[in-house]
Order: structure tokens, then sequence, then C-alpha cells
């Protein structure tokens, strides 16, 4: 997951290039990997007037761009996706992230680990999400409070120094760049009795802490069909912030588990993590989990750099959903009717900060009438967006289980945009959940504040944190056609 470059320019229309690039960074060492990877389907990063002059094409910015062009205009060449291939260098070069906003173009070329002939699915390519977060940071990061253009040019000036340290040798650590402007003390030379390491160019001065957090995500696919099997899985993440004195402070980090928990699986590790336990990294959820499984306590020594960062990430097989639940709808003319269960495990925490059931209807007209029966919560209804929000709270009741009956009646399409989407065809609705659980992790992974290990001046203050979320969590209507899975959401 890396960059080999990264562009940010004004579109400027009525000026001889329509835009200027206001700033501009590659990464040789990833450029190095990306030749190895991509073989002969290589194509090299080109310089800044010509890639600026192919983008703005491709985005259909250029002034005198007023012709159809087959290979960019035609049916077929509708992007939905934000990435982009641009030629240069004896190929095309792709995939290059970009989108315009405020007048400011932000594009990246993600690293692809394989060859580029023929093209690997979006989904398989991990740089670009990360291409995608670090845009986005970096747009938050310049318009935040900013009022005219002293202040943008100031914030440009400010983006080499803050990439050093948010994305090291194109890759990224930290997002969020005006955290790291605030808390990063930038003096290049400074005399240490210990050598400062090239990847950490500041050093930190005021009260120790350490701050860990546990965020837990689960993503469902239920279908109540005995033909087909519903999925569940739990993604974690560690995220850590220390702020220690010291040139090279260790810190040493026990994740642990109760006795009922999921064994974490498919760690993945950030770069100053210095070692580990062999069992910890060939735990895989290729293997069937048994009692013989690693269960902890998962340590992490490392030597942690100056921004917030991500320790590690895992997987978890957890036994159960922690919502089942059941939809079903039944179409009658202009009519719809719908029929909602939802049961909360009884080994789930029964404390939301909130859970709410989101219910579109796609490819219809406006809603013009509600009739319904809820057993626990409060419904609203969205009539010109088509949505029903079921708002359950922040607990369930003690049976665990909740229903909702109902029918929607639409009135005829008009001209005006209706809610569309092409899987949501027919018989094929779903019904979405959203919640948060604080204090709760799913797999039971917890970091206890007493096991951490710090190595430096002074007493830090520890703080643990952490949380379950929703993620793309799906109930689909159990009279659907044929099951929908993820691989065709993403399509």
């Amino acid at each position: 997951m890396a960059q080999r470059a990264v562009w940010l320019i004004s579109h400027e229309p009525g000026t001889p290039l329509c835009g200027t690039v206001r700033f501009s960074r590659r990464y040789p060492t990833v450029e190095k990997r990306a030749k190895v990877f991509n073989g002969a389907s290589y194509v090299p990063i080109p310089e800044d007037d010509p890639f600026l002059k192919a983008l703005l094409f491709e985005l259909r910015l250029l002034d005198d761009d007023k012709d159809f062009m087959e290979s960019r205009d035609s049916c077929s060449c509708i992007n939905k996706t934000s990435i982009y291939g641009l030629p240069g260098g004896g190929g095309e070069l792709w995939p290059v992230v970009a989108f315009q906003k405020n007048d400011m173009i932000y594009a990246c070329v993600p690293l692809v680990e394989q060859t580029l002939s023929p093209r690997p699915p979006l989904i398989s390519i991990s740089g670009i999400s990360q291409g995608f977060e670090l845009l986005f940071g970096i747009q938050d990061f310049l318009y935040s409070g900013q009022k005219n253009d002293t202040e943008l040019n100031t914030k440009l000036s400010q983006l080499p120094d803050l990439l050093l340290q948010a994305c090291p040798f194109g890759t990224l650590l930290d997002a969020n760049l005006q955290n790291s402007l605030d808390s990063i003390n930038f003096i290049s030379v400074q005399k240490h009795p210990q050598k400062q390491p090239a990847w950490k160019a500041g050093t930190y001065k005021g009260k120790p802490q350490v701050s860990i957090s546990i965020t837990e995500k689960v993503k469902s696919m239920q279908y109540d069909k005995q033909d087909v099997a519903d999925t569940w899985q739990v993604d974690g993440a560690v995220t850590c912030k220390c702020d220690l004195e010291g040139i090279m402070p260790n810190v040493t980090i026990s994740l642990s588990l109760p006795t009922n928990g999921s064994p974490l699986q498919d760690i993945l590790v950030h770069p100053c993590v210095t070692s580990l336990d062999s069992a910890i990294l060939t735990s895989s959820s290729i293997d069937a989990v048994d009692d013989s499984a690693f269960s902890g306590p998962y340590k992490f020594p490392f030597t942690p750099p100056l921004e917030s960062f991500n320790l590690c990430y895992y997987t978890s097989q957890v036994p159960v959903p922690p919502i089942l639940g059941f939809y079903q709808v039944k179409e009658e003319e202009v009519q719809l009717k719908i029929t909602v269960n939802l049961k909360l495990h009884e080994s789930v925490k029964n404390n939301f900060e909130f859970c709410e059931a989101h219910i579109p209807f796609y490819n219809r007209g406006p809603v013009t009438h509600v009739e319904y029966k809820v057993s626990f919560g409060q419904l609203e209804v969205f009539r010109e967006k088509s949505l029903l929000i079921w708002i359950i709270g922040q607990k369930f009741p003690k049976s665990m289980e909740i229903s909702l009956a109902g029918t929607v009646t639409f009135g005829a399409k008009s001209h005006k945009k209706q809610p569309f989407d092409q899987i949501c065809i027919g018989g094929t609705a779903y019904l979405k959940l959203h919640f948060k659980i604080l204090d709760y992790t799913l797999t039971g992974c917890y970091a206890d504040q007493h096991s951490v290990q710090v190595f430096a001046s002074g007493k830090p203050k520890i703080s643990t944190n952490r949380k379950l979320i929703s993620s793309d969590y799906y109930i689909w209507n159990s009279k659907a056609p044929a099951p929908v899975t993820y691989g065709s959401l993403l399509l």
C-alpha cells in the first residue's frame, strides 16, 4: 500500500494550460518497486506538464475540448469510480486517482503490486483506498479554516514537511495532516546523544501519554434462505498515539482475549513493530479454528512514530453475527407490504450509542402513504428519498427481539430524480443496519492499560478505548429471486 506520486492542480479556465501544478511529490523507492511488480506493463510517471495536460483532457476541463472523443466520451467509458487511465511514456498510466473540489484537482498514482495486463480488479488494489484517504486528508487540511489565498499558499508550502511525516516513502501513516502540524516539532538539525533515524524528523516535548483505540467493524449478508448461507466477518484495527520524549522510546502493548473470545487472525503490523511471536504471524483465516489456535496474549513491541498510526490490523471468525434479521417484501400493485424481525444475540452488549435500520426503496415513485406498527423504537419517513429509518435507540427490550410491519404506498414516477439502483430491481431489496457499541468488541479483544510497558523518561498517562461499528450490514428480502453478494455490490 504505497503511492508512486501525488499532485495538487488548480483549475484555471482561460489560461493557456487551463491549470497549474501547485504541488507534486514523487517517491523514487516506490517507482523502483513498480518497475519490478508491473514488468512489461510498467509505465513511468510523466513530468508535471504532460501529466497536467493529459489529466485535464480526461476530466474534460480544457477550454478547447468540445469535440467528441470515442475513447473518452462514449457510453462504454462512463466513469463512476474517479479512477482514470492517462496516455504517457509509451503506454497508459493506470490507475490514476483524481477528483475535483473547490477548483483544486487532487490526484495520485497508487502502486499496483502485480502486472497491469490484464488490468486487475480495483478491489484487489489496496493502494487505491489509501490514495483516496491521503487526498481527502490533504483536502481537509487545505480548506479547514482557510479564508483566503494567502492562507492556502501557506498551507501548500507546509505540505512537503507534513508529507514527510504523514506519508514517508509513499506509505500513508496518518491522513490527519492538521494533527501532524499541531503535534510535530519541525526542527531539521538537532544535536542528540542518540542518532536520529531518517524516518523521524522531530521529537516530542510535553506531558507523556499513550492512547490505544481498538475498532472492530462487522459486516454481514443475511438472506434467510435454506439454500444460501448467511455470511459475516469482523475486521479490527488497533490505533495508537504515543506522545513520549526521547529519540527512540520503546513501548510494548499486549492485546488480550476473554476465555470465550474469538482468536485474532490475518494479523498485519506496522513497520515500527520490532519483533513478533511466530504464532501471531501464522494465524490465518484460511485455517479452521480449533482449541489449538493461538489466543494470546498478542504482544507488540515497537518504537512509535510521532503521529497517530495503526499498530495492527486483524480479522476474526466470530461464531454468530451480533444482530440476526429477517426482511420480507411483498408487492401488491402500487403498495409494498414489509415485515422486519430483528434479534440481538444474547452475548452482545445491549448498550448502543445508536442503532438504526435504513429501509430504502429504489426505482419507484415517491412514498405517498405509510401504515405501520413497530414493537419498539420509532419510524421516520423520508418521502422524497423513498426511505424509511427505523430508529431503534440505545437498547433492545428485555426479549432482545423487535419487529416492524407495514404497508408502503408509492406515487407515480415523476421527472424528478428518484432513487435508482441497478441491483434493487423487482423483489431484490435490502435493509441496512447502522449501529455503534462503545467499550465493546465482538471478539472480546481489549488492551489492558496495566500491561502496557513504556521505556521512556517520565511516567505516561495511558488511556484505552474500544468500539464495535457496523459496516455493510445488509439483510436482504427473503423473497428475492437471487442472493446478492459483496462482489456484486462493488461492480
